[in-house]
């Protein structure tokens, strides 16, 4: 009964929100460029664009991060440069609900997704999760856990997915990918497992080209210059990720392709991004699967295991037992409150 009462909920929301002109978006977490960026995009003035003209940023709860400095410090300067573009202020998450058809889950912590969205869930609200979708392998497979119950669709991604290369490569216009290398800047947050905070640009990169099926990985670490990791396909290709410690900050990576090398796309900035956003907003139809979304965690909770283990292979099958561990453990507390 619960879940029927959610879809019927769900679906005359969604009704009455393509019944207005605009379609009112709320943002959670102040504490992330994401959020500036996209409410200067949808609150512009150029009513050309059918997403600027369709949609609009009405509110904003600005928690975030309260521990992580690099995020709480750019709170207060967000909340005034979103208020310039007419966000009101909210005082809770849910204030927030109650003004608005859509959620832009920006909270730079990745351990406060679940609580929070499970709040947005509820409400029957669609949600997006901006990366990292939790901090951890086990948060992220609880968040969709959580969202099941709720008949909730989830999409969570990388701006770097949707570079224009990206999808080309991925759609298969280059010819099929026999392997790629790719590399993004790789910020060691002592919050997230490795890769999770920031590192995850350029692992969602090679998941755009190769697609899912790795089965194993191991990791070279040189923590003061550069983390590279190998996987290993269920179809014999190999795919690997540079993370950059040293050096400049770029995103990017090579295709191999029958006909010879392409070069992936990099940062193409956020309305790549926002436009898949939108979509999901009006269809429900996410562009990732949930499955794909938890490899990659699976991919870097393996590496991490490997560079513990000085380099050995681990399976992605055993990172997932560990953080299917983790996701009950955390849904057994959320069950006691």
């Amino acid at each position: 009964m619960k879940k029927l009462s959610s879809l019927l909920c769900a679906a005359a929301i969604t009704f009455s929100a393509m019944a207005q002109k605009e379609i009112k978006i709320g943002i959670i977490g102040l504490d992330t460029s994401h959020s500036t960026a996209f409410t200067e995009l949808l609150n512009g003035d150029d009513k050309s664009d059918p997403y600027v003209r369709d949609f609009e940023v009405v509110a904003a709860y600005p928690y975030g991060s309260r521990t992580i400095e690099s995020s709480y410090n750019r709170i207060p300067g967000y909340i005034e440069e979103v208020k310039k573009h007419g966000v009101k202020i909210t005082n809770s998450i849910t204030e927030l609900l109650d003004m608005v058809d859509c959620v832009l889950l920006e909270t730079n912590d990745g351990r406060l997704h679940l609580e929070q969205a499970e709040e947005v869930f509820k409400s029957g609200k669609i949600c997006y999760i901006d990366k990292p979708l939790g901090a951890t392998l086990g948060q992220a497979m609880a968040i969709y856990d959580v969202a099941k119950e709720y008949d909730a669709p989830i999409f969570s991604s990388s701006a770097l997915r949707f570079s224009p290369v990206n999808v080309e490569l991925r759609e298969g216009k280059h010819g099929p990918i026999l392997g790629a290398d790719c590399y993004s800047p790789h910020k060691v947050e002592p919050t997230h497992p490795d890769f999770g905070f920031y590192g995850i640009h350029g692992i969602e990169t090679l998941y755009t080209l190769m697609g899912p099926g790795c089965v194993e990985v191991n990791r070279m670490s040189s923590p003061d210059q550069a983390d590279v990791v190998v996987g290993k396909w269920a179809d014999g290709r190999i795919g690997t990720f540079r993370g950059i410690v040293s050096g400049p900050a770029i995103y990017g990576g090579t295709a191999f392709t029958p006909d010879g090398a392409v070069q992936a796309g990099g940062y193409a900035g956020y309305k790549v991004l926002l436009n898949e956003i939108l979509d999901y907003f009006k269809t429900g139809k996410a562009p990732v699967t949930p499955e794909e979304t938890i490899e990659i965690f699976a991919f870097m909770k393996a590496s991490n295991m490997s560079r513990e283990r000085n380099g050995a292979i681990v399976t992605l099958d055993e990172a997932r037992a560990e953080g299917r561990r983790e996701a009950d453990e955390l849904l057994a507390k959320r069950a006691a409150k």
